[in-house]
């Protein structure tokens, strides 16, 4: 049993004294782990950091067993480390496909969709891409949201709201009386304008609430990754003024 993608690694462990057991996200075969013989050396251990783009081959004698990596480089993204806020949004990415994916099962559009995120994470301003990010993470796990129209209306003006039941849009007068109880819209998940840190901490609390659903089974009453957690702890931190500096 053998193939040959390219990916992302999302996590790295040792495993005994020499080797690692990692995890890659990757096109066509989805989040899958493997053993790289050698790979706690110094040489290995510059590769196989979370967020590198890398080559792998996996052999195993049987498709059930996990089997082995050999590991090539392609693009680091080492730069991420150097800023705190960067190397959280990396974390939360890594956490995310390992907590909600199946194991060994593909999303060619996610892993387009992360790979772009993790390129971004280089640029300023990219909060608003991971926001999206999740939301496409959300429809490849079956909850896809509709902000097209008010769920009770049909208008397409003035959406404000979101039921947290059923993931629809309510605009701002259909809403009324029941509007605390639904989930706020923040205008950037409706393209509108840019992203304040006020709309960002919206939408994550949004997402989060369809995620906890979503990834209910997996989670056995946890909460959502830790790694998320401080991401939106560091985002909170940052002023209106200059949200995403370092």
């Amino acid at each position: 049993m053998e193939w040959r993608d390219q990916g992302a690694v999302i996590s790295v462990r040792p495993h005994g004294e020499t080797s690692a057991i990692i995890e890659v996200f990757t096109a066509a075969h989805g989040r899958h782990a493997g053993v790289v013989r050698g790979g706690a050396s110094r040489r290995m251990a510059a590769v196989l950091q979370p967020g590198s783009q890398v080559d792998v081959a996996w052999q195993a004698r049987l498709s059930e067993q996990i089997g082995s990596f050999k590991v090539e480089p392609l693009r680091s993204r080492a730069g991420v480390l150097t800023n705190r806020l960067n190397l959280a949004g990396l974390n939360a990415i890594c956490a995310m496909l390992h907590a909600a994916l199946p194991d060994r099962e593909p999303h060619p559009a996610l892993y387009a969709r992360s790979i772009q995120l993790l390129d971004a994470l280089l640029t300023p301003g990219w909060p608003p891409d991971y926001l999206r990010w999740e939301l496409h993470l959300l429809d490849e796990l079956g909850f896809a949201l509709d902000f097209s129209q008010c769920a009770i209306t049909g208008s397409r003006e003035d959406l404000a709201y979101v039921s947290p039941k059923t993931g629809r849009a309510v605009n701002r007068d259909a809403a009324g009386d029941w509007a605390s109880r639904l989930l706020p819209l923040p205008p950037v998940l409706l393209g509108q304008g840019p992203a304040s840190p006020l709309e960002i901490a919206q939408g994550l609390a949004l997402t989060g609430h369809f995620l906890n659903r979503a990834m209910e089974p997996l989670l056995n009453g946890k909460p959502l990754p830790d790694a998320r957690a401080r991401l939106l702890a560091i985002l909170a931190k940052h002023s209106a003024d200059d949200p995403f500096a370092k």
